[in-house]
């Protein structure tokens, strides 16, 4: 007798169309940690292509690693918003209450 478990935590998550205007420290840091995740496979990638002597598995490696390229150039441009401007922006805790009344 087979029983399947799934994870329990392993649920669709829905991705968000659009960057927050806000970047919290917790976004930061998980940026940081996702810019040096793409980094690090795009330079392996690369290096893996330089080593290969068939094209098609070189045409395959450099094809990855462009790939992983455009995934840093993408999360560097969350990166370029103005926290000050958007925070200043933000209603306060009063203004935010007296919306929602």
């Amino acid at each position: 007798m087979t029983t399947t478990v799934s994870p329990p935590n392993q649920q669709m998550q829905v991705p968000i169309p659009t960057p927050p205007r806000v970047i919290t420290t917790k976004d930061l840091l998980y940026l940081k940690d996702a810019l040096s995740w793409e980094l690090t496979a795009f330079k392996k990638f690369h290096f893996f292509a330089q080593q290969a002597t068939n094209p098609q598995i070189k045409q395959a490696l450099d094809k990855a690693g462009q790939m992983h390229q455009r995934h840093y150039q993408k999360l560097l441009t969350h990166l370029q918003v103005d926290n000050y401007t958007a925070m200043a922006n933000l209603p306060g805790p009063q203004q935010a209450q007296q919306l929602s009344q």
